[in-house]
């Protein structure tokens, strides 16, 4: 018969044992719009791969529904309130929605009994931070802009670890000891991406250049605007791929050597390998994907009017080390994009090498050992 110091020994070892071959669980939130979702989707492949089980939980109508909804992910619907900065008489249904997606998120984490929650923002992800808080899971918050968003500044005295695009963020972080340089997790297939295949996919012919535009997961009318102005005669020099979101392609601009796409999805990759210029947008994301893919580019923020400030602030903060040129919207002129377009052109070789210069950080395999450090 065993002796009982034996026994105990044995079964501590079964215990660890047991312990080591269970699934971690983990839990992803994030939406509002595809900034909040597409670092999720780079992280959600490599956690599969891991043989992680994941769910993730977004609100009953946003875009991270229909995004997740393209991957094996369990998806779980909660009610949210928008954080507005602004005045609307919805602001006083806000806090009993909130409130209500508290419960809801906090009943889910009960059951699916997560090791880790990660939030990538979006209006949707405080109700799940403070309910992981209230069953003592640890948090992980990502903020890709150079400044906090609201919902991460309320989600900060509740997380275990923040994770940041830019050390210069950290700055704005009270616990600086949690705060983390991870970078923004790319999505592998935007590394995959070919520039023959980009070119097939548009119709273009090896001889020109070509300028890819996008605004958004929803196209910028302003831009699309000022863009067609240039049209046709652009097109003696370039080659012009445009996404210009739903519903907004134009009919009488049908030009050889420009394409225009409502969205583009598998196929973005393989287009934008194939860009020589890329105007658009400077969300975090996108601004990271470019210098990531050493990619010349316009930027051209939101305006302060319409939006935090950030993606201004995101371009000026690339236009400073020599990555970008930038046109603010209010300035938004066909004159000025072709003078732009004119500078990249001359400046060409500086900006890649200043590109090349920026520190584009592995932000998949950094988030995944920070979460895998949290969830032991």
């Amino acid at each position: 018969m065993l002796s009982p110091g034996l026994q105990i020994l044995i079964l501590v070892m079964q215990l660890n044992m047991n312990n080591s071959n269970k699934v971690k669980k983990i839990i992803l939130t994030g939406g509002g719009s595809a900034g909040h979702v597409t670092p999720n989707l780079a992280l959600i492949k490599n956690f599969q791969q891991k043989g992680w089980e994941l769910n993730y939980i977004g609100s009953q109508a946003g875009i991270e529904k229909e995004l997740i909804a393209k991957t094996s992910v369990p998806y779980h619907a909660i009610a949210t309130g928008k954080l507005r900065r602004y005045f609307s008489w919805q602001n006083l249904l806000d806090p009993f929605k909130i409130i209500l997606g508290i419960i809801q998120a906090f009943i889910l984490l009960h059951k699916l009994k997560p090791a880790v929650v990660f939030s990538k923002g979006g209006f949707v992800a405080f109700p799940v931070v403070v309910a992981a808080w209230l069953n003592r899971v640890p948090i992980i918050i990502h903020e890709a802009d150079l400044t906090i968003g609201l919902t991460n500044k309320l989600c900060l005295p509740f997380a275990t670890k923040i994770c940041v695009a830019f050390p210069e963020t950290i700055r704005q972080i009270k616990n600086k000891k949690n705060a983390i340089v991870t970078g923004i997790p790319i999505r592998e297939e935007f590394f995959q991406g070919n520039a023959k295949h980009g070119r097939e996919i548009c119709g273009f012919t090896p001889n020109k250049k070509i300028i890819l535009v996008f605004g958004g997961s929803l196209g910028a009318d302003q831009i699309n605007k000022v863009v067609r102005q240039l049209l046709p005669n652009i097109l003696e020099q370039f080659q012009i791929a445009h996404v210009c979101g739903e519903g907004k392609i134009d009919t009488n601009c049908n030009y050889e050597g420009y394409k225009q796409f409502a969205y583009l999805h598998e196929e973005f990759p393989h287009v934008l390998a194939a860009a020589d210029l890329v105007i658009s947008r400077s969300g975090a994301n996108s601004l990271y994907e470019l210098l990531a893919l050493h990619k010349p580019n316009i930027l051209i923020p939101l305006a302060k009017a319409t939006s935090r400030g950030d993606q201004i602030l995101n371009a000026k903060y690339s236009a400073e080390r020599g990555c970008s040129e930038v046109i603010l919207q209010e300035q938004l002129t066909p004159e000025l994009l072709l003078e732009k377009i004119a500078t990249v052109e001359k400046n060409h070789n500086a900006m890649i090498e200043a590109i090349k210069k920026f520190a584009v950080l592995d932000g998949t395999k950094l988030i995944y050992e920070i979460i895998g450090t949290v969830s032991v």
